[in-house]
């Protein structure tokens, strides 16, 4: 458990908090691109680390990213005309461009123009999201590319999706590896045939829950790297092989979730405010898989009864939340007595019921921990050393640069001997294949 003094540390993201400064030192997810798809198109609110912003594109097609409230009177600038270079807060006027400069004051006898400049924020626009940096501009690094700057714009897909907890306990499912042998088991999958991929190699996705569910103790092995950690949940099949699914964690909320043979899907976890929190599930790099090895992921399959919303080849979109606390999540009781662990129909509002009926901060001095948490403590206490490294001397917060498209998540039945550490890594012989049929720009 944490002392209640670490877990307000942990969990409070606004203006002048440890973790709040933090996350400001890092390129974070703004808006979808979509939402201010067109030139002198309307504005869109944001709301990040507890701030309240307008993003919009302006007549030349660059965006900005201003406080919403306007300097004059307070108005919101979201009602405000994107028009001619600016936007204009339609109460008295005032214009504002892309950096946040006033540039005319249409009711004003005498203008002051030059002496008026709100917030306006850094931003970058990349694989169908507008990224900001909020942190001080000396201390400002260069774009983390997970390999978005080069993904052809017709390969990206972005998903989004409005969780209502704090940012903390959205992630911590995200790096539990072994929730999954229970959460999310469906006695539909055995109408799969069973592919006999119970042997050292690549099993499919279908044969991969089996596994879930025939060894829920898992054992959790974590790696630290330069980034955060991969770490593995290590399994027992029903033939005795050792089946391991590997995931990393990068600072300050990314995860790339397992897959075979491996994976480089990005899942970004953003503060809203201390309890509400975005998801944004984005395509990084163009897939890499020559011999379809594990075959369609399992929730793709049409038979499969409990799918998530399906995520599209291209285009973004907010993931729709069919079931949530008001209706219990979809919760059917017959089904958890049959077809379902859970008896809930899907496995985001599997998880969303995990962590949000948990409360909206939840309260870690209650929490009673086991060995299947050793990722989630380990995430914990590397964000908690690094807000407070920065707080007290100012020391550069980690994985703020570097070379961020290696980083992959990884899925095998692996051979005797084999380590695990080396799936899903520029070593690992499945992807110098990928690499070879496709070169990384």
């Amino acid at each position: 458990m944490l002392s209640a003094e670490d877990n307000e540390t942990l969990t409070r993201v606004g203006p002048g908090t440890p973790m709040g400064a933090l996350l400001r030192r890092y390129w974070l997810p703004a808006c979808l691109s979509d939402e201010v798809a067109e030139p002198d198109g309307p504005p869109a609110r944001v709301r990040l680390l507890g701030e309240d912003l307008v993003a919009f594109r302006d007549t030349e097609g660059r965006i900005g990213l201003v406080e919403e409230q306007c300097p004059h009177r307070g108005a919101s600038l979201f009602y405000g005309r994107n028009e001619e270079g600016g936007l204009r807060c339609t109460y008295h006027g005032w214009k504002f461009d892309v950096t946040g400069q006033c540039t005319d004051q249409r009711s004003e006898l005498k203008p002051f123009c030059e002496k008026i400049q709100i917030t306006s924020y850094p931003v970058h626009e990349s694989g169908g999201i507008v990224w900001t940096y909020m942190g001080p501009e000396e201390a400002r690094t260069p774009f983390r590319d997970f390999g978005t700057e080069s993904l052809p714009a017709d390969q990206a897909s972005v998903v989004r999706e409005t969780v209502y907890c704090n940012w903390v306990q959205s992630m911590d499912g995200d790096v539990d590896t072994a929730h999954i042998s229970n959460l999310h088991q469906f006695d539909a999958i055995d109408d799969v045939p069973d592919d006999g991929s119970d042997q050292p190699g690549y099993p499919s996705n279908y044969m991969s829950m089996r596994f879930w569910r025939h060894d829920p103790r898992s054992l959790i092995e974590v790696d630290d790297t330069w980034y955060g950690f991969r770490y593995a949940g290590l399994r027992t099949t029903p033939n005795g092989h050792q089946h391991a699914r590997i995931s990393a964690w990068t600072f300050p909320g990314a995860t790339i979730i397992a897959a075979i043979p491996f994976n480089t899907r990005l899942i970004v976890v953003v503060p809203v405010d201390d309890v509400t929190t975005y998801r944004y599930n984005l395509t990084t790099q163009p897939p890499a898989n020559p011999r379809g090895l594990g075959g369609p992921p399992f929730f793709t399959y049409e038979k499969y009864p409990f799918t998530m919303p399906k995520i599209g080849t291209s285009g973004t979109r907010d993931m729709p939340r069919n079931y949530t606390r008001a209706n219990d999540y979809g919760m059917d009781r017959v089904a958890q007595k049959g077809t379902s662990y859970s008896g809930i129909p899907d496995f985001r509002s599997q998880d969303n019921m995990a962590t949000e009926t948990a409360g909206p901060v939840y309260d870690r001095t209650r929490e009673h921990l086991g060995s299947t948490d050793v990722a989630v403590i380990r995430m914990h206490r590397l964000l908690l050393r690094a807000a407070k490294a920065l707080r007290e001397a100012g020391t550069e917060p980690p994985a703020v640069r570097g070379d961020f498209r290696s980083i992959r998540g990884a899925e095998k039945i692996l051979e005797p001997g084999e380590d695990w550490r080396v799936l899903g890594t520029d070593d690992d012989p499945v992807v110098k294949e990928a690499l070879a049929a496709r070169p990384r720009p």
